[in-house]
């Protein structure tokens, strides 16, 4: 049985910076002088899930995804 875990990854070519999904989730998403999101690194807790969910489909130029991952 394979282990997975919700990630969140950003398309660089496709965000602009806006900094949505930084508002929505700044438990695991900061951004840098620019505005363009770091996300922390590591599967996203059970209890944040919902939130990423929402900062991954508020993203205005869906830039955003939360996709499993293998451990």
């Amino acid at each position: 049985m394979k282990r997975t875990a919700l990630t969140l990854i950003v398309d660089p070519i496709a965000c602009d910076g806006h900094g949505v999904c930084a508002e929505l989730l700044p438990e695991r998403i900061r951004l840098d002088r620019w505005g363009f999101p770091i996300i922390e690194a590591g599967g996203i807790p059970v209890k944040l899930v919902d939130h990423a969910r929402r900062a991954a489909e508020s993203c205005p130029r869906l830039a955003l995804s939360l996709v499993e991952r293998p451990l």
